[in-house]
């Protein structure tokens, strides 16, 4: 009997709940005895020019020495993209001028981390302002440039053309302006960098990143060095959620501090440092045009995204193209347009977050869908079924050209509706309108697909060694932080081979022990990297059955290994059989001393499309504004499942963002571009208190485009989610007379609109 599929708990938890893990900030290597610590003096003007002296911090006690930009001699940090503005670069340190706050003025080197702090007041910055702008809807009007050369606020725009008779023929046209404000990551562990250059000039690197391989190679760029002139390596990773990918100017400096100083050198950031500095998710103004007949049937659909993509051209600005890729949704429409444009302000720089522009894709459809609806008079469940793209598993190309692999979207809404008892949550809404209760019922559905290890077809690699004792090693390109690798890749291996997973190692994230690597992002792990195990494991079971083959004196074809004992023997006769060890013993005795070895760099033959339905039920107190989520039901079909308790731990997470996003969470600025959610006091995350028990509803549509059938989890529950709640938030409302409220649906904002639509 297969192990995949069957719920195994984790077998990295033991570690992480008595030893603890391993963090940037406890981390300890020979190279770093005696490390400086980084303070960075940050800049508190959104925007500006500066003169800067430190000379008074430059004498206080422990001070090693105070950089500025002017002691530098490497460039800006590279362009996540060639297509986004090149002058839009960012610099490691402040060139004279800020253009947010948060960006970095000066690095302070001392001996002890405290001392920093002190050293860092003495720091002294002489601004001359500049008009801000925080909007991005002012931003595009290039009234007030960030980069005066570049004659414009626009980083990278996707313009897909505009139909003006679009809508002719369509019978009702809504349009709404939708907003989806930015978020931060707020990762459990924040930042952390740490650097010493060895004897023989090569720079070794300690990040908490999500893809080793992705920072040695930024950091290659900058440094001009080749990839063997450094390592980078990660320890535990205490959360990452998009934001800790590509290349940060703090990481840089930790590199460069150490080279000119000739020693080690750390940086651990605060939590405010935190908020202001990694970068920030989401943060879309979106315009939604959906038209069509009475009957139900939408004829066209526009979305036109303005993408706030902060200070400098960055990742963020060019998640729009993934926004587009998933525009239609899980809708068969017959017209579909897209653009958008995205600009800078004088915010923190925006980075990918969990869901990366497809979570805003599903939001804008599923709130057009509910606007048209509500527009003909007819219940928003019946108009997305009428409208759902029929189930095939064939791939299905959608308007805007993006081919979907399979899907099965009216079984995950009927799935969903059934279990949470659709009907009668729709009786109880309206008995509770009929006796004027304050408390209003309100009930969202979603529909979603999204596309994970993507947008094109991904890669990954995996090695494997069998050691003369039997057990294994496993080499991953892929990077967990969270996410269970050690627990879903043993189970993998022990599946093909036999090797009982206490006996199989994990190696990740360290570039002079793993080849190649991509790193985890775009919920690729399983379907990429635990491919790449699979067939990793495929090849070392063919090697080592040809050399059993040899040790039983039989031909291949008629020595088969037996998972269950770990043991190959000839067809028949089970008696008579070599182990593992006998195997990979036999092969270190006449080889290098390795063992049975597998190498293989997977690629996926196609991207593929998770999809499913949620359904949020609140209860809204029509006198406060106040919103409480009573129920959550989620039905997340991520293809063939290898462990339901890795899976539904991620379902947990995602959906738990996702709800924050829709409730809770903004990241919020003043006119004078000062951020006024800095820290969690003002900051809310959401926590068990905001959240029922979520309904967990399993369906599983395997795909062919892996050999596991597996497609991505990690995010699914951050797209479904948030548009759920919306919708429940809006529907309780209806009666009111109000037709929409923005995320998050903060008591206040709620109160408002309440207020706003009895005036009206």
């Amino acid at each position: 009997m297969s192990i995949l599929g069957t719920r195994v708990a984790r077998i990295e938890d033991p570690r992480f709940l008595t030893d603890g893990g391993t963090y940037m900030a406890d981390f300890k290597d020979p190279l770093l005895d005696g490390a400086a610590y980084i303070t960075f003096v940050r800049s508190t003007l959104a925007h500006g020019t500066f003169t800067v002296d430190v000379s008074e911090a430059a004498t206080a006690p422990g001070v090693r020495a105070v950089f500025t930009h002017a002691d530098l001699d490497i460039g800006p940090l590279p362009l996540p993209i060639f297509m986004l503005n090149p002058v839009m670069v960012r610099p490691v340190m402040a060139d004279g001028r800020v253009r947010f706050v948060g960006e970095i003025i000066a690095a302070v080197v001392t001996d002890r981390p405290e001392q920093g702090a002190d050293a860092a007041e003495l720091v002294i910055v002489d601004y001359e302002p500049l008009p801000v702008v925080v909007d991005p809807e002012e931003s595009v009007k290039n009234e007030v440039l960030l980069f005066e050369e570049a004659g414009t606020n626009s980083s990278f725009e996707l313009a897909f053309g505009r139909t003006d008779d679009f809508f002719d023929g369509c019978e009702v046209v809504v349009e709404q302006r939708v907003l989806n404000p930015r978020v931060a990551a707020c990762p459990l562990e924040v930042r952390g960098a740490a650097a010493a250059w060895d004897a023989n000039g090569k720079l070794n690197l300690w990040l908490s990143t999500q893809a080793a391989h992705g920072a040695r190679d930024g950091m290659a760029a900058v440094f001009g060095l080749e990839n063997d002139g450094l390592r980078v390596a990660t320890p535990d990773v205490g959360g990452g959620f998009g934001a800790k990918t590509g290349t940060y100017p703090e990481e840089v400096m930790v590199a460069w501090v150490a080279r000119k100083l000739q020693c080690g050198a750390r940086w651990h950031e605060t939590r405010s440092e935190n908020m202001v500095g990694m970068g920030h998710g989401r943060g879309q103004v979106q315009t939604v045009e959906i038209g069509g007949s009475r009957d139900g049937k939408v004829e066209a659909y526009r979305l036109t995204v303005l993408q706030d993509g902060g200070a400098y051209g960055s990742i963020g600005s060019i998640l729009p193209f993934l926004t587009r890729t998933m525009a239609p949704g899980v809708y068969a429409i017959p017209r579909v347009e897209c653009n958008s444009n995205s600009v800078v302000t004088n915010t923190t720089p925006l980075a990918a977050y969990r869901g990366a522009g497809r979570p805003e894709a599903a939001a804008a459809i599923e709130r057009a869908m509910d606007l048209f609806a509500a527009e003909i008079g007819m219940d928003a469940v019946a108009v997305r079924r009428l409208n759902l793209v029929p189930k095939f598993d064939e791939p299905f190309v959608t308007t805007v050209g993006t081919s979907y692999d399979n899907g099965d979207y009216e079984t995950a809404l009927d799935l969903a509706l059934d279990s949470a008892g659709y009907d009668a949550l729709r009786a109880e809404q309206k008995r509770r309108r009929d006796a004027g209760d304050p408390i209003a019922m309100g009930i969202g559905v979603s529909i979603y697909v999204e596309v994970t290890a993507g947008p094109t077809a991904g890669s990954e690699h995996a090695k494997i060694e069998v050691h003369p004792d039997g057990s294994a090693t496993v080499y991953t390109g892929s990077s967990p932080h969270g996410q269970g690798h050690e627990t879903a890749f043993a189970m993998i291996v022990q599946d093909k081979t036999g090797i009982p997973m206490e006996r199989v190692k994990l190696v990740w994230g360290d570039t002079d022990l793993v080849a190649k690597g991509e790193g985890t992002m775009g919920s690729r792990s399983l379907q990429l990297g635990g491919s790449a195990v699979f067939r990793a494991a495929e090849q070392a079971v063919d090697e080592a059955r040809n050399l059993a083959a040899e040790l039983l004196e039989a031909s291949p074809d008629d020595v088969m290994l037996d998972t269950a004992t770990g043991q190959f023997h000839v067809t028949g006769t089970p008696a008579v059989a070599r182990s593992w060890a006998d195997v990979a013993t036999a092969a270190a005795e006449r080889g290098d001393g390795t063992g049975i070895c597998g190498v293989v760099d997977f690629t996926a033959e196609a991207t593929t499309f998770p999809f499913g339905c949620h359904v949020a039920v609140v209860d809204v107190d029509t006198e406060t504004g106040n919103v409480v989520l009573s129920r959550m039901l989620t039905v997340d079909d991520a293809g063939r499942i290898v462990n339901p308790m890795l899976v539904e731990g991620q379902r947990h997470g995602g959906i738990g963002q996702g709800v924050a996003q829709a409730l809770l969470e903004e990241m919020r600025y003043d006119p004078d571009g000062n951020p006024i959610t800095a820290n969690f006091a003002d900051y809310s995350i959401i926590s068990a208190t905001e959240l029922p028990s979520f309904e967990l509803v399993t369906m599983e549509t395997p795909t062919p485009m892996n050999p596991l059938g597996a497609k991505g989890i990690g995010e699914s529950g951050t797209i479904g989610s948030t548009p759920a709640v919306q919708s429940a938030v809006c529907d309780a409302l209806a009666h009111l007379g109000v037709r929409h409220v923005d995320i998050p649906t903060t008591p206040e904002r709620v109160w408002r609109a309440i207020q706003d639509a009895t005036t009206a």
